[in-house]
Protein backbone atom coordinates (compact mmCIF):
# COMPACT_ATOMS: atom_id res chain seq x y z
CA UNK A 1 0.00 0.00 0.00
CA UNK A 2 2.68 1.96 0.92
CA UNK A 3 4.86 1.74 -2.00
CA UNK A 4 1.66 2.21 -4.74
CA UNK A 5 1.44 5.86 -2.51
CA UNK A 6 4.74 6.82 -2.88
CA UNK A 7 4.92 5.87 -6.64
CA UNK A 8 1.46 7.60 -7.35
CA UNK A 9 3.35 10.47 -6.03
CA UNK A 10 6.44 10.20 -7.90
CA UNK A 11 4.46 9.68 -11.40
CA UNK A 12 2.86 13.20 -10.25
CA UNK A 13 5.89 14.66 -9.46
CA UNK A 14 7.58 13.91 -13.21
CA UNK A 15 4.35 15.02 -14.91
CA UNK A 16 4.51 18.22 -13.34
CA UNK A 17 8.18 19.06 -13.61
CA UNK A 18 9.10 17.24 -17.27
CA UNK A 19 7.39 19.89 -19.76
CA UNK A 20 9.21 22.59 -18.06
CA UNK A 21 12.04 21.11 -17.84
CA UNK A 22 11.90 19.88 -21.64
CA UNK A 23 10.92 23.07 -22.86
CA UNK A 24 13.09 25.52 -24.96
CA UNK A 25 13.95 28.83 -23.19
CA UNK A 26 12.09 32.01 -24.26
CA UNK A 27 14.22 35.23 -25.56
CA UNK A 28 13.06 36.69 -22.23
CA UNK A 29 14.68 33.54 -20.11
CA UNK A 30 17.49 33.03 -22.15
CA UNK A 31 20.06 35.67 -22.97
CA UNK A 32 21.35 33.96 -25.32
CA UNK A 33 18.40 34.02 -27.32
CA UNK A 34 17.87 37.37 -27.21
CA UNK A 35 19.27 40.08 -30.41
CA UNK A 36 19.63 37.72 -32.62
CA UNK A 37 23.41 36.70 -30.80
CA UNK A 38 24.89 33.42 -30.99
CA UNK A 39 26.04 32.57 -27.51
CA UNK A 40 29.20 30.39 -26.87
CA UNK A 41 29.83 31.01 -22.69
CA UNK A 42 32.55 28.13 -22.46
CA UNK A 43 35.37 26.90 -24.87
CA UNK A 44 33.80 25.23 -27.46
CA UNK A 45 34.28 21.50 -27.52
CA UNK A 46 35.82 19.70 -30.45
CA UNK A 47 32.25 18.41 -31.71
CA UNK A 48 30.63 22.06 -31.02
CA UNK A 49 28.48 23.21 -33.67
CA UNK A 50 28.65 26.79 -32.85
CA UNK A 51 29.32 27.39 -36.58
CA UNK A 52 25.78 26.41 -37.65
CA UNK A 53 24.32 29.95 -37.20
CA UNK A 54 27.55 31.53 -38.71
CA UNK A 55 26.81 33.95 -41.53
CA UNK A 56 27.60 32.49 -44.65
CA UNK A 57 29.70 35.15 -46.24
CA UNK A 58 33.06 35.26 -47.82
CA UNK A 59 35.11 37.47 -45.06
CA UNK A 60 33.83 35.71 -41.46
CA UNK A 61 36.49 33.42 -40.53
CA UNK A 62 35.97 29.61 -39.29
CA UNK A 63 34.53 29.08 -35.74
CA UNK A 64 37.06 29.86 -33.24
CA UNK A 65 37.89 25.98 -31.14
CA UNK A 66 39.99 27.63 -28.40
CA UNK A 67 38.45 30.38 -26.80
CA UNK A 68 34.89 31.68 -26.10
CA UNK A 69 32.96 33.45 -28.99
CA UNK A 70 30.16 35.50 -29.42
CA UNK A 71 29.29 36.06 -32.79
CA UNK A 72 26.99 39.69 -33.72
CA UNK A 73 26.26 41.32 -36.60
CA UNK A 74 25.66 44.37 -36.96
CA UNK A 75 24.63 46.68 -39.73
CA UNK A 76 28.31 47.30 -40.98
CA UNK A 77 30.17 44.31 -39.94
CA UNK A 78 30.39 41.28 -37.89
CA UNK A 79 32.11 40.84 -34.33
CA UNK A 80 33.81 37.32 -32.77
CA UNK A 81 33.41 39.07 -29.01
CA UNK A 82 35.90 37.16 -26.70
CA UNK A 83 34.10 37.86 -23.06
CA UNK A 84 36.56 36.78 -21.42
CA UNK A 85 38.83 39.56 -22.68
CA UNK A 86 36.24 41.71 -22.51
CA UNK A 87 37.68 42.96 -26.42
CA UNK A 88 36.87 41.17 -29.90
CA UNK A 89 38.66 37.96 -31.41
CA UNK A 90 38.32 39.82 -34.56
CA UNK A 91 35.60 42.14 -36.68
CA UNK A 92 35.04 41.35 -40.25
CA UNK A 93 33.43 43.21 -42.73
CA UNK A 94 32.69 43.67 -46.88
CA UNK A 95 33.98 46.54 -48.07
CA UNK A 96 32.28 48.28 -51.26
CA UNK A 97 33.49 51.02 -53.03
CA UNK A 98 30.29 52.54 -52.22
CA UNK A 99 30.54 52.15 -48.80
CA UNK A 100 34.16 53.42 -48.79
CA UNK A 101 32.45 57.08 -48.72
CA UNK A 102 29.45 58.28 -47.04
CA UNK A 103 27.51 61.61 -45.31
CA UNK A 104 27.32 59.83 -41.98
CA UNK A 105 30.38 61.58 -40.81
CA UNK A 106 31.99 60.80 -37.29
CA UNK A 107 30.72 63.87 -35.75
CA UNK A 108 29.15 64.12 -32.12
CA UNK A 109 29.51 59.84 -31.93
CA UNK A 110 29.72 58.49 -28.27
CA UNK A 111 31.65 55.53 -27.75
CA UNK A 112 28.85 53.37 -25.81
CA UNK A 113 28.85 50.01 -23.99
CA UNK A 114 27.38 47.15 -25.70
CA UNK A 115 24.81 45.75 -23.22
CA UNK A 116 23.90 42.38 -25.67
CA UNK A 117 27.40 40.79 -24.07
CA UNK A 118 27.13 39.75 -20.59
CA UNK A 119 28.93 41.87 -17.55
CA UNK A 120 31.52 42.65 -16.94
CA UNK A 121 32.19 44.22 -20.13
CA UNK A 122 34.24 47.32 -21.21
CA UNK A 123 33.06 50.95 -20.53
CA UNK A 124 34.01 54.20 -21.25
CA UNK A 125 35.57 54.66 -17.64
CA UNK A 126 38.10 51.61 -18.38
CA UNK A 127 39.86 53.96 -21.17
CA UNK A 128 39.54 56.71 -18.93
CA UNK A 129 42.86 57.76 -17.92
CA UNK A 130 44.60 54.47 -19.14
CA UNK A 131 46.75 55.90 -21.54
CA UNK A 132 45.43 53.89 -24.46
CA UNK A 133 42.92 55.14 -27.33
CA UNK A 134 39.51 53.51 -28.11
CA UNK A 135 40.81 52.06 -31.39
CA UNK A 136 38.21 50.85 -33.69
CA UNK A 137 38.61 47.56 -35.39
CA UNK A 138 36.12 47.85 -38.21
CA UNK A 139 36.61 51.93 -38.31
CA UNK A 140 34.19 54.94 -38.52
CA UNK A 141 35.56 55.64 -42.03
CA UNK A 142 34.23 52.22 -43.52
CA UNK A 143 30.92 53.04 -41.92
CA UNK A 144 29.62 56.45 -43.20
CA UNK A 145 27.85 55.12 -46.11
CA UNK A 146 24.96 54.54 -43.28
CA UNK A 147 23.93 56.40 -39.91
CA UNK A 148 23.49 53.09 -38.18
CA UNK A 149 26.53 51.76 -39.30
CA UNK A 150 28.58 54.71 -38.06
CA UNK A 151 26.90 54.67 -34.55
CA UNK A 152 27.24 50.50 -34.26
CA UNK A 153 31.04 51.14 -35.10
CA UNK A 154 31.42 53.08 -31.80
CA UNK A 155 30.09 49.98 -29.46
CA UNK A 156 32.88 49.01 -27.01
CA UNK A 157 32.73 45.39 -28.54
CA UNK A 158 34.47 46.90 -32.01
CA UNK A 159 36.92 48.52 -29.42
CA UNK A 160 40.22 47.79 -28.35
CA UNK A 161 42.79 49.65 -26.20
CA UNK A 162 45.21 50.64 -28.81
CA UNK A 163 48.43 52.99 -28.33
CA UNK A 164 47.69 56.21 -29.33
CA UNK A 165 50.65 56.34 -32.03
CA UNK A 166 49.19 53.64 -33.83
CA UNK A 167 45.65 54.75 -33.71
CA UNK A 168 46.74 58.05 -34.84
CA UNK A 169 49.52 56.48 -37.18
CA UNK A 170 50.12 53.89 -39.13
CA UNK A 171 46.77 52.05 -38.26
CA UNK A 172 45.42 54.77 -39.40
CA UNK A 173 47.33 54.77 -42.54
CA UNK A 174 46.30 51.31 -43.43
CA UNK A 175 42.50 52.20 -42.37
CA UNK A 176 42.38 55.00 -45.25
CA UNK A 177 44.64 52.56 -47.86
CA UNK A 178 41.97 49.85 -47.23
CA UNK A 179 39.43 52.45 -48.84
CA UNK A 180 41.54 53.38 -51.94
CA UNK A 181 41.82 49.53 -51.82
CA UNK A 182 37.96 48.93 -51.91
CA UNK A 183 37.75 51.66 -54.52
CA UNK A 184 40.51 50.06 -56.99
CA UNK A 185 38.96 46.99 -56.83
CA UNK A 186 35.20 47.33 -56.66
CA UNK A 187 35.38 45.83 -53.32
CA UNK A 188 37.56 44.00 -50.61
CA UNK A 189 36.66 41.49 -47.75
CA UNK A 190 38.26 42.72 -44.31
CA UNK A 191 39.03 41.32 -40.83
CA UNK A 192 41.18 42.69 -38.00
CA UNK A 193 41.89 42.09 -34.36
CA UNK A 194 44.12 41.65 -31.57
CA UNK A 195 46.91 39.55 -31.07
CA UNK A 196 48.41 38.45 -27.97
CA UNK A 197 52.12 36.58 -27.99
CA UNK A 198 51.94 35.10 -24.48
CA UNK A 199 48.25 35.27 -23.22
CA UNK A 200 46.93 38.59 -21.75
CA UNK A 201 49.90 40.15 -19.71
CA UNK A 202 48.44 43.64 -19.30
CA UNK A 203 44.42 44.65 -18.72
CA UNK A 204 43.05 48.35 -18.16
CA UNK A 205 40.29 49.56 -15.96
CA UNK A 206 37.73 48.41 -13.02
CA UNK A 207 36.23 46.08 -16.21
CA UNK A 208 40.05 44.44 -16.62
CA UNK A 209 39.93 44.91 -20.42
CA UNK A 210 42.20 43.06 -22.23
CA UNK A 211 45.75 44.85 -23.64
CA UNK A 212 46.43 43.75 -26.72
CA UNK A 213 50.41 43.10 -27.76
CA UNK A 214 49.36 44.38 -31.58
CA UNK A 215 47.18 44.08 -34.26
CA UNK A 216 46.54 42.31 -37.50
CA UNK A 217 44.38 43.18 -40.33
CA UNK A 218 44.12 40.54 -43.04
CA UNK A 219 42.61 41.74 -46.71
CA UNK A 220 41.02 39.84 -49.89
CA UNK A 221 40.63 41.88 -52.59
CA UNK A 222 39.67 39.33 -55.35
CA UNK A 223 38.33 35.72 -54.46
CA UNK A 224 38.96 35.01 -58.37
CA UNK A 225 42.64 35.80 -58.54
CA UNK A 226 43.69 34.89 -55.29
CA UNK A 227 44.76 38.42 -54.34
CA UNK A 228 45.36 38.52 -50.50
CA UNK A 229 47.28 40.57 -47.75
CA UNK A 230 48.27 40.75 -44.30
CA UNK A 231 49.36 43.28 -41.50
CA UNK A 232 50.72 43.00 -37.76
CA UNK A 233 51.60 46.33 -36.20
CA UNK A 234 52.61 46.22 -32.77
CA UNK A 235 50.62 47.85 -30.41
CA UNK A 236 53.35 50.66 -29.65
CA UNK A 237 53.40 54.37 -31.32
CA UNK A 238 56.94 53.58 -33.33
CA UNK A 239 56.28 54.54 -36.86
CA UNK A 240 57.28 51.68 -39.44
CA UNK A 241 58.04 51.46 -43.05
CA UNK A 242 54.47 49.83 -44.10
CA UNK A 243 56.68 46.95 -46.09
CA UNK A 244 57.79 45.46 -42.32
CA UNK A 245 54.04 44.76 -41.31
CA UNK A 246 53.07 42.71 -44.48
CA UNK A 247 52.84 39.00 -43.64
CA UNK A 248 51.37 36.66 -45.47
CA UNK A 249 47.52 34.71 -44.32
CA UNK A 250 48.62 31.86 -43.41
CA UNK A 251 51.16 33.08 -40.84
CA UNK A 252 48.93 35.58 -39.28
CA UNK A 253 46.85 32.50 -38.91
CA UNK A 254 49.75 30.45 -37.34
CA UNK A 255 50.09 33.53 -34.73
CA UNK A 256 46.24 33.89 -33.94
CA UNK A 257 44.51 30.48 -34.30
CA UNK A 258 41.59 31.76 -36.59
CA UNK A 259 41.50 30.02 -39.61
CA UNK A 260 40.65 33.31 -42.60
CA UNK A 261 38.18 32.60 -45.53
CA UNK A 262 37.51 29.34 -45.18
CA UNK A 263 34.61 29.48 -47.82
CA UNK A 264 37.44 29.54 -50.43
CA UNK A 265 37.68 26.75 -52.91
CA UNK A 266 40.86 24.92 -51.29
CA UNK A 267 43.02 25.53 -53.93
CA UNK A 268 42.45 29.03 -53.85
CA UNK A 269 42.89 29.55 -50.18
CA UNK A 270 45.80 27.36 -50.06
CA UNK A 271 47.48 29.94 -52.83
CA UNK A 272 46.30 33.00 -50.95
CA UNK A 273 47.69 31.90 -47.33
CA UNK A 274 50.95 30.99 -49.10
CA UNK A 275 52.07 33.80 -50.78
CA UNK A 276 55.53 35.21 -50.14
CA UNK A 277 56.24 39.05 -48.56
CA UNK A 278 58.21 39.80 -51.61
CA UNK A 279 55.42 39.16 -53.94
CA UNK A 280 52.52 40.48 -51.39
CA UNK A 281 54.43 43.89 -51.33
CA UNK A 282 54.87 44.11 -54.70
CA UNK A 283 51.53 43.31 -56.16
CA UNK A 284 49.81 45.21 -53.31
CA UNK A 285 52.45 48.29 -54.19
CA UNK A 286 52.86 48.73 -50.73
CA UNK A 287 55.23 51.01 -50.99
CA UNK A 288 52.72 53.68 -52.44
CA UNK A 289 50.55 53.75 -49.13
CA UNK A 290 50.64 57.52 -47.69
CA UNK A 291 51.56 58.11 -44.57
CA UNK A 292 49.59 60.95 -42.87
CA UNK A 293 50.65 63.43 -40.14
CA UNK A 294 47.12 62.79 -38.29
CA UNK A 295 44.81 65.61 -37.17
CA UNK A 296 40.90 65.64 -36.28
CA UNK A 297 40.27 66.69 -39.81
CA UNK A 298 41.86 63.73 -41.01
CA UNK A 299 39.43 61.34 -39.16
CA UNK A 300 37.00 63.23 -40.20
CA UNK A 301 37.64 63.19 -44.11
CA UNK A 302 38.28 59.39 -43.97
Amino acid sequence: MRRNYLLTLLLAFLVLTLPTACRKKTAAEDPTAQNGLLYQSQKPSADSRVEVRRPHSLEIPAAIRTQSEILITRRGYTVSYNKDWRIPNWVAWHLTAAHSRGEHKRYNMVFTEDNTVPAPRATDNDYYNSRYDRGHMCPSGDNQWDAKAQEESFLFTNICPQNHGLNQGDWNDLEIQCRYWARQYGDIYIVAGPVFYKGVQKTIGRNKVAVPDAFFKVILADKRKSNAIGFVMPNNGKHRNMKEYVRSIDEIESLTGIDFFPLLDDKVEQTVEDQRHRDLIEEWKVWKIKHYEFKDDDRRKY
